[in-house]
């Protein structure tokens, strides 16, 4: 049997977690290497799939936390899902508000809202249905959606950035007022409507936690990996032909062709760490694994602080903010403007590593 704990698994949690860092805090947006931004609408960069990675990471768990609860939904499981759910989403909406809590304008949707709606309505249908039920269910969520956006979209293009129906229930229902326009026009890249094919991407991981689990030992686990992460792989892209490939509105060829290299990534990490015992290199991404969700919202809260709140006057009189001023005053003179933005990213992994050393070697693990 393959090992209870996958040390894997928690390098691949402390990698997206790193990554997450590095694409959501470059010196300046306006100098940044294409693979670390997001693609435009259709298609994947890489930082496209670090997102996506996450949820899965979070279905590989589940799994395994949920081997010893009976199937159907208990009042005591039922607690401790909703409370979970209910911690996260306000801990994201308390990230959108900080530091200006400006209630009228508040994006009320993103990143840790979708992490908690994806994994509260999958933690629930984990639960109470079998594998081969859920199965049916990831089958109906992905064709389903896609059905969705065909017919509920402007009929020349209903994948378009604008008029897609995604868009259209976010107006509705949330408002213009509390949606991203991080992308040049009004769209929220985690919103309700696309919150659905995210549960999928949560049970592709469910799958995979339980593949690990039931294979004999780790290389059929892995050989495993290999065959359903190259098929789910070449589904996504060969469906992407009709139905692209695209992360805002996280379509199901999106959900197929991330989780699909997420497997094989998995795969990867298991020959590597757990076959060939190549490990050294891992220490730093499981201490960032370890505290996941806690340093991803002190990272955010950190950077909040020193755009909102750090204001540095130059020799020349020219007002910054504490972001601006360390990139042009410390990297900028270091490595340039490009390479000085990704200097900047990469110091504050490692300055966020250090946090998450300390608290590993102290043995704090903050449960969220």
């Amino acid at each position: 049997m393959v090992a209870k704990r996958l040390i894997a698994l928690d390098v691949l949690r402390g990698l997206t977690i790193a990554l997450m860092i590095m694409v959501n805090n470059p010196g300046s947006w306006s100098y940044v290497y294409p693979p670390l931004r997001h693609a435009k609408w259709h298609g994947c960069t890489p930082t496209d799939l670090v997102f996506p990675f996450f949820l899965f990471i979070v279905g590989v768990s589940m799994w395994y936390s949920f081997k010893k609860f009976e199937k159907g939904i208990t009042k005591a499981s039922l607690y401790k899902v909703l409370k979970r759910t209910l911690i996260i989403f306000l801990l994201g909406l308390f990230l959108n508000l900080f530091p200006k809590f400006d209630f009228e304008h508040v994006r009320i949707l993103g990143v840790l809202q979708r992490i908690a709606i994806a994994y509260g309505i999958t933690a629930l249908l984990g639960l109470q249905f079998d594998i081969k039920k859920l199965k049916f269910l990831f089958v109906i969520i992905l064709v389903g959606y896609w059905l969705l956006l065909l017919l509920g979209g402007n009929s020349i293009d209903p994948f378009a950035e604008t008029g897609n129906i995604v868009q259209k229930i976010d107006l509705l229902v949330l408002g213009e007022n509390h949606m991203y326009k991080g992308l040049g026009f009004t769209f929220d890249p985690e919103g309700l409507l696309s919150a659905i094919p995210s549960i999928g991407t949560v049970l592709l991981g469910y799958f995979t936690g339980r593949i690990i689990d039931t294979s004999s030992n780790t290389i059929r686990a892995i050989k495993n990996l290999l065959f359903y992460g190259f098929i789910l792989t070449v589904i996504g892209l060969a469906w992407g032909i009709v139905f692209p490939i695209n992360k805002s509105l996280w379509t199901s060829t999106y959900v197929l062709y991330a989780g699909g290299l997420a497997m094989l990534f998995l795969a990867l990490l298991l020959w590597i760490i757990d076959v060939q015992k190549i490990n050294k290199w891992s220490k730093p991404f499981i201490h960032f694994g370890t505290n996941p969700l806690f340093i991803f919202v002190f990272s955010g809260i950190y950077i909040k602080i020193i755009i909102y709140l750090v204001k540095i006057t130059t020799v020349d009189g020219e007002k910054l903010t504490g972001y601006s001023y360390l990139y042009q005053s410390v990297f900028v003179p270091l490595a340039g403007n490009m390479n000085g933005s990704l200097l900047f990213a990469v110091t504050h992994i490692i300055f966020f590593w250090f946090l998450t050393y300390i608290l590993y070697k102290k043995k704090i693990f903050i449960k969220i």
